[in-house]
């Protein structure tokens, strides 16, 4: 049985001293002592480690390389998604394999135990499948085998073009499937998957309103009963516009008056929506998955965080387009957001909580359930997502209680994170992960084979 002692740790019930978390063989939380004397693995500050709830992991390669304005008077999400395209025709699926592990190598170091993957470059150049329709999703598997993340796949649904039926254009015929396909790429997923530890999680994802008939939307939760369930919605301002022209209604309008919303969705983005649409969204129960760096650089706008939360609203938070993985970062820059747009600070705290504790609990309690992962609290029966801080660092010096979160959120960065466990494993340890060297210099070469892609 392995032991994890912390002279501090977040319990559901608040900051705990001397606390020890043991587990069992599968990777569970057995039992948690508090005023316990120090043995097994001995750590400064323990938390619950949280989801990151949304990745398109190929897109890491693309880092750096869209920061330029294209020939048009202004550059969008638009026409970042062009180049996207053209990027990905060259990616095969060995580099989607190498791509995979050094972003889930970084999530891991930054403090994610959990990638939710949202995974739709399904098919070869040209929109054939391969021989093995899973072959993109089993080199994920594969990733998450090598870096010992807890994954929960989200093969995507992608069959239009557009609102109006349209075809998938030449950047979009690798994502293509109809939904008799889709449902036989998704039963050859679960075969990679199941080949992982018992903790990984299968669910599926409409791309969004755009890629998924409005028929097939609606009957979206009675096709896949099991697992949880993810969309893109109310992204961008022209996603708006084409719903409200082609389908007679905004996109969360839509979304509320023809889909079975309830705790099994996690809706990603929702930054396009009205105070009333906000409030209305939020009491459905599902969660919104939040990428607050990536909605920043692609110009998606401010997720509405100070009525979604007063509403009760769940969130998550993930990386996206994995531009930077950075879990503190991540935090701030939601936190951020709020207060540039509204004149004020610590707008997302509460009485009782902190700026930072408020965002962590959060993610914690919304990111698990999004994942469809028994995890986010140190206690038995949970999966053992953990991650420790460096209590020795001078950004924690004389900080105590929920000061703690707020330093390494607002003050600091995840060079602050020192181990991190998933489900159990420890993969992370003195800010490193286990297999670093190995896993960035298949990525390196990842990149140098695709070098002049765009």
């Amino acid at each position: 049985m392995d032991e994890v002692w912390a002279q501090r740790a977040l319990l559901p019930s608040g900051w705990a001293k001397d606390v020890l978390v043991s587990l069992d063989p599968t990777g569970r939380i057995s039992s948690v002592q508090t005023g316990a004397i120090p043995r097994g693995s001995q750590v400064h500050t323990l938390l619950p480690a949280p989801v990151n709830v949304h990745s398109h992991a190929f897109q890491r390669a693309m880092a750096g390389l869209t920061e330029h304005r294209g020939p048009s008077a202004t550059d969008s999400f638009w026409t970042w998604r062009q180049l996207m395209f053209r990027f990905l025709d060259r990616l095969t699926p060995q580099h989607v394999g190498a791509i995979a592990a050094l972003v889930q190598m970084e999530m891991l170091e930054a403090g994610y135990a959990t990638n939710v993957e949202f995974h739709y470059l399904h098919h070869q150049p040209g929109g054939a499948p391969y021989d093995h329709i899973a072959e993109t999703a089993e080199r994920i598997c594969a990733a998450a085998a090598r870096t010992g993340i807890g994954l929960t796949l989200l093969p995507v649904h992608y069959q239009y073009g557009g609102c109006d039926g349209r075809p998938l254009g030449p950047g979009q015929v690798r994502f293509g499937n109809d939904l008799e396909g889709f449902v036989r790429l998704r039963e050859a997923s679960a075969v990679g998957l199941a080949a992982l530890p018992p903790d990984s999680v299968l669910g599926a994802a409409p791309h969004s309103l755009r890629a998924v008939g409005a028929t097939d939307l609606g009957a979206y939760a009675d096709h896949f009963p099991d697992g949880p369930l993810h969309m893109h919605l109310a992204e961008q301002r022209a996603e708006v516009a084409e719903v409200q022209a082609l389908w007679g209604a905004r996109p969360v309008e839509w979304a509320l008056d023809h889909m079975a919303l309830d705790t099994r969705w996690c809706l990603i983005h929702c930054t396009q929506m009205t105070p009333d649409e906000t409030k209305q969204l939020a009491r459905t129960g599902t969660a919104a998955g939040l990428c607050p760096i990536t909605e920043s650089n692609l110009g998606d706008g401010i997720f509405d965080g100070v009525r979604w939360l007063n509403a009760a609203g769940a969130i998550a938070i993930g990386s996206d387009s994995n531009i930077r993985i950075a879990l503190a970062e991540e935090l701030r820059t939601l936190d951020h957001s709020q207060r540039l747009r509204d004149g004020t600070r610590a707008a997302l705290a509460t009485e009782d909580k902190s700026t930072g504790r408020r965002l962590y609990g959060a993610i914690l309690s919304g990111g698990a359930r999004a994942a469809g992962r028994n995890s986010g609290r140190l206690e038995p029966g949970q999966w053992a997502d953990m991650l420790a801080l460096d209590g020795d660092h001078h950004t924690l010096a004389g900080r105590a209680g929920d000061q703690i979160l707020d330093s390494w959120i607002f003050a600091g960065d995840d060079r602050l994170v020192r181990d991190v466990w998933s489900a159990g494993r420890h993969m992370v340890k003195e800010g490193r992960h286990l297999h670093r060297d190995t896993i960035q210099r298949a990525y390196v070469k990842t990149i140098n084979d695709l070098r002049g892609a765009l």
